[in-house]
């Protein structure tokens, strides 16, 4: 999922028509520099089930709270949604850097020759992006599995060790008690 994205934001961001393209490129890039600990504890508020703003305008929807830090459905795609908007900047600015060494020519030649935006995209930016995808992905999931700040601040593995992850149960064995 994050892999996708981060491809989709770095191909609307090397877009010519693209305006405002250095401001985006730090927004999206910021939550990559930010103190992960910090940033957990913001999100962990976030998610509160009586306080939190995404309860808050959920039930401006009409819609129940949820309890997303203390039920065990919802604990872990709540830490990966954390963990992805995290490391999204850090796999965004990877693709672009591989976008923009995709040589012009090549769309061109496309252009010239009647391809769609589309079949451009699948034709050329794919393929030449395939090492890059090969990186990113490498790096994304070793990434996670060394998952251990966003659990230990956000629940500290709870609710019923749902949000154990690899790193943290490590964590639990080797040094609690």
């Amino acid at each position: 999922m994050s892999i996708g994205v981060s491809l989709g934001a770095a191909v609307l961001l090397n877009a010519k028509a693209s305006r405002f393209k250095a401001l985006f490129r730090t927004a999206l890039f910021a939550p990559v520099v930010t103190t992960l600990v910090a940033v957990a504890v913001i999100w962990r508020y976030l998610f509160h089930i009586k306080y939190g703003l995404v309860n808050f305008g959920l039930s401006h929807l009409g819609i129940a709270p949820i309890d997303w830090l203390g039920d065990p459905r919802w604990a872990m795609p709540t830490i990966m949604l954390f963990a992805v908007w995290k490391n999204f900047g850090y796999n965004m600015v990877i693709f672009l850097a591989g976008l923009q060494a995709i040589p012009q020519d090549l769309y061109e030649a496309a252009r010239i020759d009647g391809a769609s935006r589309w079949k451009q995209f699948l034709h050329i930016t794919l393929p030449m992006l395939g090492p890059v995808l090969m990186v990113v992905g490498v790096i994304t999931i070793s990434g996670y599995f060394q998952l251990f700040a966003e659990p230990y601040v956000m629940t500290r593995g709870d609710p019923l060790q749902s949000t154990v992850s690899v790193l943290y149960f490590m964590f639990e064995e080797g040094f609690k008690w």
